[in-house]
C-alpha cells in the first residue's frame, strides 16, 4: 500500500482496530486494537491511489464501483472507525488543499436558479416512489424525526416531529398555510387534518406532487390542501404561516438572502414561519463532493452564522431556535437498518451499484451526525414580534393537546398508495 497512505492512517487512527488488505494482498493493521475488527480490502492499486488522493470523493466512488470491499464489518463501520478517530478534521495538506478549493469555488455549485433547482430535485426525489418505501415510515417522511424518548419507534418519532412543528407554527382554524418543500405531501395533510387550516404545498418534485395530491383526494382533503408542481419564487400569496422542512439545504449559499426575502414577502404581517433544517456547529465550510455529486447536486449545510444575517437583513425576526442533536443520526440508523434488511427489493429496483451507492449514503450521513458536528435547527421566524404570545407556553400546550389526538387514533391513515 502507498507508503504516504500508511503513514497517515498511522498518525490518525489511534483507537479501534482497522485491518486493510491492499492491492497485493498485504495486511495492514490501524489503531489500538479495540473494538470489533474491522477489514477492508482495495481491489487494485488505481483504487488505492484514488482514495489516498480525494477521499471524499473516491472513497464512495471505489466502494460503489467494487475497488474498495468491506470484508468484515459494513461501511458504516469501517467510518464509524475511521470518523471516530478524525471527527471533522484529520484532513491530510493534500485533503485541506482541495477542500479550500471547492469553498472557494462553492457558489457556482450552489447556483440554484430555478432551472437547475429543478434538475437537482429530480436527480434525487424523482426516483421510484418503491425505493422510499423501502426504508421510510408509512407517511413518508423523509426529513429528521423526533425522538421524544430512546425507545421511540420511527413511526411514533416522525408522528412526534409533526406534532412539534404544528405547536410551534401557533395555528388557528382557518388559517393559510404555506409547506415549502412539502415532499410527499404527510406534514400538510397532516396540519389540514388537525388544525382545520387551508395548506398549499410546493414542490419541484414532479413524483411528489402526483403522489401528494393522490393521498389529498384519497382523504377527501383536496378542499382544504393543494400541492403545486412550483418554484416557492414564483409565489405571490401570502400565508398566515410558513413551514419549511427539509428544503433549506437545497437553496445553496448564494440564495439565502433571496429565500428570506421571499418569506417576508409572502408571510403576513401578523405571521408565523418555521425552518426546520440541517446544519453544522463548525464554520462555514462546503458540501461533501461525493454527496454532491452522486446525492444531493446544488445542496448545502450551512452554519447559523450565515443564516442569521440573511434573515435579519430580509427584515424578519427571530423569535425562538432550537438544536436537535442526534435525532437525526437516530432517524438514519433507523433508514439504514430497515433499508439493509430489504436491500434485495433495491437491488430489484435498480441494481448493485445503486445500492451500494445507497448504503454509503446512508451510512455517511449517519456518521456524519454522530461524528462530524451536523445538527438539525429548527428557527421561528416573524414580521411582527407581536405575532406570538410573550412565553412558549403555548407550544408545549399545542403539542400536548395534539398528542391526545394522536393516542386517540383520531389520525388517519396517510400511507402512499403502492408504497
Amino acid at each position: 500500500m502507498n507508503r504516504l497512505l500508511i503513514n497517515y492512517l498511522s498518525g490518525v487512527l489511534k483507537h479501534g482496530s482497522l485491518e486493510i488488505v491492499d492491492a497485493k494482498g498485504t495486511l495492514h493493521s490501524f489503531g489500538d486494537g479495540s473494538g470489533t475488527p474491522v477489514r477492508v480490502r482495495f481491489t487494485s492499486p488505481a483504487a488505492e491511489r484514488a482514495v489516498m488522493l480525494n477521499p471524499e470523493l473516491k472513497l464512495g466512488e471505489t466502494f460503489m464501483q467494487g475497488g474498495f470491499v468491506v470484508e468484515r464489518g459494513s461501511i458504516y463501520d469501517f467510518l464509524e472507525v475511521v470518523l471516530q478517530n478524525t471527527g471533522g478534521g484529520g484532513r491530510s495538506w493534500w485533503m485541506n488543499a482541495l477542500y479550500r478549493v471547492r469553498v472557494w469555488t462553492r457558489r457556482f455549485r450552489q447556483w440554484n436558479t430555478p432551472f437547475r433547482s429543478r434538475q437537482n430535485v429530480a436527480h434525487h426525489y424523482d426516483l421510484d416512489g418503491r425505493l422510499y418505501s423501502l426504508f421510510l415510515d408509512s407517511d413518508q417522511q423523509y426529513s429528521c424525526a423526533y425522538f421524544e424518548t430512546p425507545d421511540s419507534s420511527l413511526e411514533e418519532a416522525q408522528l412526534a416531529k409533526k406534532r412539534h412543528l404544528a405547536a410551534k407554527l401557533a395555528l388557528a382554524p382557518g388559517q393559510k398555510v404555506l409547506d415549502i418543500g412539502s415532499g410527499w405531501g404527510g406534514l400538510g395533510l397532516y396540519l389540514a387534518t388537525h388544525a382545520d387550516v387551508d395548506v398549499t404545498g410546493v414542490t419541484l418534485s414532479e413524483e411528489q406532487h402526483k403522489v401528494s395530491n393522490a393521498r389529498a383526494s384519497a382523504l377527501n382533503l383536496a378542499d382544504r390542501t393543494s400541492f403545486l408542481l412550483q418554484d416557492y419564487r414564483a409565489l405571490k400569496t401570502q400565508f398566515d404561516r410558513i413551514i419549511s422542512v427539509g428544503m433549506f439545504e437545497h437553496v445553496g449559499v448564494g440564495h439565502f438572502r433571496e429565500y428570506f426575502d421571499k418569506a417576508r414577502q409572502l408571510l403576513t404581517e401578523d405571521g408565523v414561519m418555521v425552518l426546520h433544517a440541517i446544519g453544522r456547529f463548525d464554520s462555514p465550510g462546503e458540501t461533501n463532493s461525493w454527496i454532491q455529486k452522486y446525492i444531493f447536486p446544488g445542496g448545502y449545510i450551512p452554519a447559523l452564522s450565515e443564516v442569521f444575517p440573511a434573515i435579519e437583513k430580509a427584515g424578519l425576526k427571530v423569535t425562538d431556535v432550537e438544536i436537535l442533536r442526534l435525532h437525526y443520526a437516530e432517524t438514519l440508523k433507523a433508514w439504514r437498518e430497515r433499508f439493509m434488511a430489504r436491500r434485495d427489493e433495491a437491488v430489484a429496483l435498480y441494481d448493485e451499484a445503486f445500492c451500494r451507492m445507497w448504503e454509503f449514503y446512508l451510512a455517511a450521513s449517519e456518521t456524519a451526525f454522530r461524528y462530524q458536528d451536523m445538527m438539525i435547527f429548527q428557527i421561528q421566524i416573524v414580521r411582527d414580534q407581536n405575532a406570538l404570545p410573550l412565553t412558549r407556553d403555548y407550544i408545549w400546550q399545542a403539542e400536548e393537546a395534539l398528542r391526545i389526538r394522536d393516542h386517540a387514533g383520531q389520525r388517519p391513515s396517510l400511507k402512499i398508495a403502492g408504497g
